[in-house]
């Protein structure tokens, strides 16, 4: 059967929220085989190797004297702190609270380009953000500690960390998107990771490898090639076809799709007072979504889930 091309967007978007969902659940399978430094670094040389052998699009970019103040600035927000706050929080809670947290993300960008950008907030969306964040503390309060998760509070307040390093790489994106393809400043962002975190591998904190392991490595490939690049690309083309709004609201689904994940491929659960408190999160994120004439003429800063 033929899709018909206002469904290929769609398909698109859902696909990449999808692949995004399931980058929670590919990092805590990596991290059971490999240290995190060595499994961020791995996947930041897979995506750099995709987009080498996509280089030849980019021969035509003229980069523009002093950008490489900003180009750092976002490499360094993320992927760099971000993945590693984010490693860190996996480390110690579970991936379907990790996907909750990132709910989190839209509203973090909306106040922070508030400040930022001046653009304009409204209080139906502060409304949701204070709904959501109270939502967040409610489900680390609520967790409890397990061999999976031995400190999900702490896990939980790092994976809000690397939610705030995604919302200071996504304003800055909004001022060098004007210049540059965003598929080139995420070839630049993964080349840029790759030579920060390889100095990381010979710290004492990180564990070498103890062996080969084919799901390791697997896991390290998928969420380099698959979630970085092609999340990426499929997001992309997606939102190029319909309003940036719409395309946005795709990203809503991603704590949805963790849950379902968690649960399905890693045997977690959540306790009725986390569901519960998920639905806060997720109430919040619903009732900050304002469509009113003024929100929409203003804002700006298109929102995509962290890579």
């Amino acid at each position: 059967m033929r899709l018909s091309a206002g469904a290929l967007p769609v398909l698109a978007l859902l696909t990449a929220s999808v692949l995004w969902a399931s980058s929670f659940v590919a990092l805590k399978v990596a991290f059971r085989h490999y240290d995190p430094m060595i499994v961020i670094f791995g996947r930041m040389l897979v995506a750099s190797l995709c987009f080498l052998a996509l280089w030849k699009n980019f021969r035509n970019i003229k980069y523009q004297k002093g950008d490489w103040k900003p180009l750092t600035f976002m490499a360094l927000c993320e992927p760099c702190f971000y993945f590693i706050f984010e490693a860190k929080a996996l480390e110690n809670t579970h991936a379907s609270q990790a996907g909750m947290i990132v709910s989190l993300l839209p509203l973090i960008v909306a106040v922070g380009a508030h400040f930022v950008l001046k653009e304009h907030i409204s209080r139906r969306t502060l409304a949701g953000f204070a709904l959501a964040v109270v939502g967040a503390v409610l489900l680390s309060a609520g967790a409890e500690a397990d061999e999976s998760a031995p400190n999900p509070v702490l896990g939980n307040f790092l994976e809000f960390l690397a939610m705030v390093c995604a919302a200071g790489y996504m304003i800055m994106l909004k001022r060098m998107c004007v210049r540059y393809p965003p598929l080139f400043l995420t070839a630049v962002q993964a080349v840029q990771a790759t030579l920060f975190y390889f100095p990381l591998l010979f710290l004492p904190s990180t564990a070498p490898p103890q062996g080969f392991s084919t799901e390791g490595i697997l896991a390290i490939v998928y969420l380099g090639a698959f979630i970085t690049l092609g999340g990426y690309g499929l997001y992309n083309y997606g939102s190029s076809k319909i309003p940036a709004h719409q395309a946005s609201a795709f990203t809503n689904t991603i704590p949805v799709l963790t849950l379902f994940m968690s649960w399905f491929f890693l045997g977690e659960t959540l306790t009725g007072a986390q569901y519960l408190a998920s639905g806060l999160v997720l109430a919040g994120v619903v009732l900050s979504q304002d469509r009113s004439k003024k929100s929409a003429t203003k804002a700006s800063v298109e929102v995509t889930p962290p890579q």
